[in-house]
């Protein structure tokens, strides 16, 4: 059999970034993606994701800023513009579920710049918003968007420009660790590894469940969709940021990039399902959702032009799953729980450097894999 340093399973957005990371720092690497590279069957294809510090946890905003320096230098080793920076407010309801200081004490404890406005400056600083009494907004001037297929097929890219072998359309069947590694069983052939970076996401308990360690999951297909203003210039992202909405239901949505539009969504839906069996058929009353809202704070959205699906993978607490498993710490888990994008070179190089160095340099003490009972904090 081959050997290799490190083996990544599912090369969407983090599991490209760990091949990347891995190659970067040397190691003979190998990655293997079930389906086509840049499919979109997971949760990393299309072209916008969020990329923010602003966070109602001081773990999020740390990692956020390593993120940050990450992205930069992916940027600068390919030469690519891959960060848009266009600044984004979080929109919070007095009296909501979540306060308003659950940010600014997150964002004060990472020495983060903010602006914390009413809803009447929002609207006068960008008049493309509705927003009502009674919201506070936390404003962050480093909020912006990431291109995603162009991040994912960047970070390949690099991966293979600095040695690392890359196998579509070749699924993991199985993980077999012994005291010399762990041997991956594929569609196509058997290789050994030192470590294994599993970044499966939706089918990552297919793979540990063998082991004795599944991780709770609950698979939900997503959607946003894309808005056609009538008045595009009003939504350019030189005039319009990106914006969260945190009530009983979280919302998000952006200005117009690449095209005359706006993209919005509604964070965990519950449309749950199975990854092997999802329809890819929009939802007519998640879609009513989302309009009824965007009626409300964003009356010139304009005509829905179309509805893209994807699929969270999330456990009860929605916190990351960063770390080597129990039982065989020859496997190291890179779970995102439906809102990782934005950090997957960060996270890739976590993983990487605990898979080579054997520690990293970041705090990921609130991200530890479950135990095998399954009951533990995540």
């Amino acid at each position: 059999m081959e050997r290799y340093d490190v083996a990544v399973v599912g090369l969407g957005a983090l599991g490209s970034g760990a091949a990347y990371q891995a190659a970067v720092k040397g190691a003979k690497v190998i990655g293997f993606e079930q389906f086509e590279l840049g499919h979109v069957r997971g949760a990393s294809h299309d072209t916008s994701r969020i990329v923010r510090t602003s966070y109602g946890n001081p773990e999020f905003v740390a990692l956020a800023r390593s993120a940050y320096k990450d992205w930069a230098d992916l940027e600068r080793r390919s030469g690519l513009n891959l960060l848009d920076i266009t600044g984004g407010v979080v929109f919070l309801p007095r009296g909501g579920p979540t306060p308003s200081s659950d940010f600014t004490r997150s964002l004060d404890a990472n020495g983060v710049p903010y602006e914390l406005l009413d809803s009447k400056e929002v609207n006068r600083r960008w008049p493309g918003f509705n927003i009502p009494e009674g919201i506070d907004a936390v404003y962050t001037a480093d909020t912006g968007i990431v291109h995603a297929s162009k991040a994912v097929t960047t970070m390949q890219y690099q991966a293979r420009a600095n040695g690392a072998v890359l196998r579509e359309k070749t699924r993991v069947d199985r993980l077999i660790p012994d005291g010399d590694g762990v041997i991956i069983e594929t569609s196509k052939e058997r290789v050994r590894a030192g470590k294994v970076i599993l970044a499966a996401d939706a089918w990552i308990n297919k793979l540990l469940a063998p082991l004795g360690a599944e991780i709770p999951l609950t698979v939900m297909q997503e959607q946003i969709t894309y808005f056609k203003p009538a008045n595009p210039a009003l939504y350019e992202p030189e005039r319009f940021p990106v914006w969260i909405w945190g009530g009983e239901k979280w919302f998000y949505g952006f200005p117009t990039y690449g095209e005359p539009t706006i993209k919005a969504g509604q964070d965990a839906q519950m449309n749950i399902m199975s990854p092997d069996n999802r329809t890819f058929v929009p939802s007519p009353e998640a879609f009513k959702t989302l309009k009824d809202h965007m009626d409300t704070i964003i009356p010139g959205h304009g005509q829905d032009l179309r509805t893209v699906t994807c699929q969270y993978s999330i456990t009860p607490d929605r916190q990351f799953i960063i770390g080597p498993i129990q039982k065989n710490p020859n496997i190291i888990v890179a779970l995102g729980n439906g809102h990782a994008f934005k950090f997957a070179p960060a996270i890739g190089r976590v993983v990487a450097e605990l898979a080579i160095d054997g520690k990293t340099t970041d705090d990921i003490s609130k991200f530890p894999v479950p135990t095998p009972a399954g009951s533990s904090k995540l």
